[in-house]
């Protein structure tokens, strides 16, 4: 695998020469753009057609942090669909209960943060495979923060010059796994429920925050053709500041590091559709490409522990 540097449609390889640094996580420590611009308006033989190449995910995040419910419509849908603790409330009042917790937590409340595993972060080229223990494998399309330089302990005011840039994730969660069965006192499973292999397609590309008005921009993901979620990150309850200082508070945020901002609203479990054999994920953001993520069964049958759970 090699970096590369694409304009348009054309990619260059990028060694460590012509970045500057030795390797990406590196470089995004202390990014020099305009060595970067200046590249990209060379011509030369060193450039090839983008579609001539196979794209990995751009990043190599040492963290990869997740944002949990932090678009106001996603959680109330959520709620509404059943995926709870309590089921002794008709929809019309989840839907009430969640919309009070959540305006609520938005101007009371904070982040809420929990962990993903590197290694479940792959290029949109891997196909998803979808694990036979579970027949609910949902999408959650996200706009990614990259961190640039390590942010500890920082304030809102300073957050954003801690970002590198951003790239897209699919942050796909088995929902029958994200609450325990057998001692639901211990609440959620994020483990279990978000860290098979290749739950965290990423990319196709990693945009210089420059070139992003993170603020609004919008998200779309689309299953075989049909639009599944449509929204814009404007309507985030804890802004892309707010995100990167809560989570700096408890743990430095390194060069490269993966910060998921949460996804909006239009998930298989509000649809009641969940992810299958042959399906195909096309998630898109203004401003940083489209992924393409399609999906494949597991090979094999589910085992007797699976089919009790």
């Amino acid at each position: 695998m090699r970096l590369g540097l694409v304009a348009g449609e054309r990619i260059r390889p990028l060694g460590a020469e012509q970045l500057g640094s030795a390797n990406l996580n590196a470089f995004l420590a202390a990014p020099d753009w305009d060595r970067i611009a200046a590249l990209a308006a060379e011509d030369g033989d060193e450039w090839m057609p983008l579609a001539g190449v196979t794209l990995t995910a751009p990043v190599e995040p040492r963290q990869v942090l997740q944002a949990g419910a932090n678009y106001r419509e996603h959680v109330i849908e959520l709620v509404a669909a059943g995926l709870t603790q309590n089921s002794d409330r008709t929809p019309e009042e989840a839907r009430e209960f969640a919309a009070k917790m959540m305006d609520d937590r938005a101007k009371n409340g904070e982040p809420y943060f929990f962990i993903g595993l590197p290694a479940c972060v792959v290029g949109d080229d891997v196909p998803l495979t979808l694990p036979a223990y579970s027949q609910v494998h949902d999408w959650e399309l996200e706009l990614a923060v990259v961190i640039g330089r390590e942010a500890f302990q920082v304030n809102r005011q300073s957050a954003l010059d801690h970002v590198a840039g951003y790239t897209i994730v699919n942050d796909v969660t088995t929902r029958d796994l994200v609450f325990r069965k057998d001692m639901k006192e211990i609440g959620t499973d994020w483990y279990r429920a978000k860290n098979a292999p290749g739950f965290l397609p990423t990319g196709p590309f990693l945009v210089p925050a420059r070139f992003v008005d993170a603020g609004n921009v919008g998200i779309r993901l689309d299953l075989n053709g049909q639009t599944m979620q449509n929204g814009l990150t404007s309507d985030l309850l804890f802004d892309i500041a707010a995100l990167i200082s809560g989570a700096s508070q408890t743990m430095p945020l390194l060069p490269g590091d993966l910060l998921l901002t949460g996804s909006p609203s239009g998930n298989g479990q509000h649809w009641k559709r969940f992810l299958r054999d042959g399906d195909v994920m096309t998630g898109s953001i203004d401003g940083l490409g489209t992924q393409v993520v399609r999906c494949v069964a597991a090979v094999g049958e589910p085992t007797q522990e699976s089919v009790q759970r």
